[in-house]
């Protein structure tokens, strides 16, 4: 399983601040640029690693924004230069992914495309390798391929996908047809999914042929579709900077899986491989101290110095990033985050709220801290 797949170009979409883990992920730092996992590599970097025996370091690309392409180099310093693509600035993910798909058929008519987040944590890299594979096969057969995870949990955080009718094809033996979408569904309801084990966590994957991509594309967006194409054949040329800047401001925003994936299920072409591998998107500071300290919530887990940080009878999570000296006592389940211009202090059950707090803190003109 160690060759990489000669026709497997492997896309990186490294955008967005990841809000819900303000103070740490901010606008210049965001949080695929972080070691939040103690591994000693940014999650970026670890996204690399993951992908380079599948994809080979030629065919691996970043899709990211001009604030960030140095730091994208300077944290892959094996990335081929052209495969870094730079956006002008944020039109969501069917526009950062199928940019590169455009690129890339243009380049190669037959490439296959796989697209993986810069901020997700996996384990059990084998068997990530082995259901990545299985995708690219069910992409050869002009499927649209999506990588589901196995719930571990009633999760309340992620979208899900129904699985449906299993598909035959071969190298993919876990294949099977997407039925469905679902959004975050409330508690009562990710029970419910998790008792079926017919839903699997929405991981945001996307394994295809870049043209089958595109035509989907070009189906359900087509003014979107005609303005990447264009910004694509422009991509290789003196023409590249007069076309992305006339182009690109007038591209809808809108996520991928809305622009092609569930109009791709509901034409019975989106074919989705259950992922057996241990998967995280660290969305929020509760998902982070569940990653880094699972099943030991009873005492003060720390990020940073530790020397900075004082407890008695507390438990929760603090991120330490000044020389101010963290007191916990008496206190349970308490996430604290403190950098040198902004303090937060919250719990695990208002996490997600986080991004609330940013967008207030947007609305009052201090973007300085965000």
């Amino acid at each position: 399983m160690s060759a990489p797949i000669d026709d497997f170009f492997a896309v990186i979409p490294a955008g967005g601040i990841g809000s819900r883990l303000w103070p740490l992920s901010r606008a210049e730092s965001p949080k695929f640029l972080h070691d939040l996992t103690g591994s000693g590599a940014s999650l970026l970097r670890a996204t690399w690693d993951r992908l380079l025996p599948l994809a080979g370091r030629e065919n691996i690309g970043v899709v990211t924004g001009r604030a960030h392409g140095d730091k994208v180099e300077e944290s892959l310093p094996d990335i081929v230069a052209e495969n870094v693509f730079i956006e002008q600035d944020q039109r969501d993910s069917a526009a950062a992914i199928c940019l590169a798909a455009a690129i890339l058929r243009g380049r190669n008519p037959d490439a296959i495309i796989g697209s993986f987040a810069a901020d997700h944590v996996i384990g059990r890299q084998r068997v990530f390798e082995f259901t990545v594979r299985q995708a690219v096969a069910a992409a050869r057969e002009g499927y649209i391929a999506t990588i589901g995870i196995q719930p571990s949990e009633p999760a309340v955080g992620f979208g899900y996908i129904k699985t449906g009718e299993e598909l035959v094809i071969d190298d993919a033996p876990l294949a099977a047809l997407v039925e469905r979408f679902v959004e975050k569904p409330d508690l009562a309801t990710a029970r419910s999914y998790f008792a079926d084990r017919s839903y699997l966590w929405n991981a945001g994957m996307f394994i295809s042929r870049a043209d089958v991509l595109l035509k989907e594309l070009a189906a359900n967006e087509p003014e979107l579709h005609d303005g990447l194409v264009e910004i694509a054949d422009a991509w290789d040329t003196g023409d590249r900077d007069e076309v992305v800047a006339r182009v690109w401001p007038g591209l809808k925003k809108i996520a991928i899986d809305y622009a092609v994936a569930e109009p791709a299920a509901d034409k019975g072409l989106l074919a989705v491989i259950p992922g057996q591998f241990d998967w995280d998107d660290v969305g929020d500071f509760a998902s982070l101290w569940n990653l880094i300290a699972p099943g030991r919530h009873d005492t003060v887990t720390v990020i940073g110095d530790n020397e900075n940080v004082l407890d008695d009878a507390a438990s929760g999570l603090v991120v330490s990033q000044t020389d101010r000296v963290v007191a916990m006592i008496g206190v349970e389940n308490v996430i604290v985050v403190d950098t040198p211009d902004a303090l937060l202090v919250t719990t695990p059950e208002h996490a997600q709220r986080v991004k609330g707090a940013v967008s207030s803190l947007h609305d009052r003109g201090r973007d300085s801290v965000l």
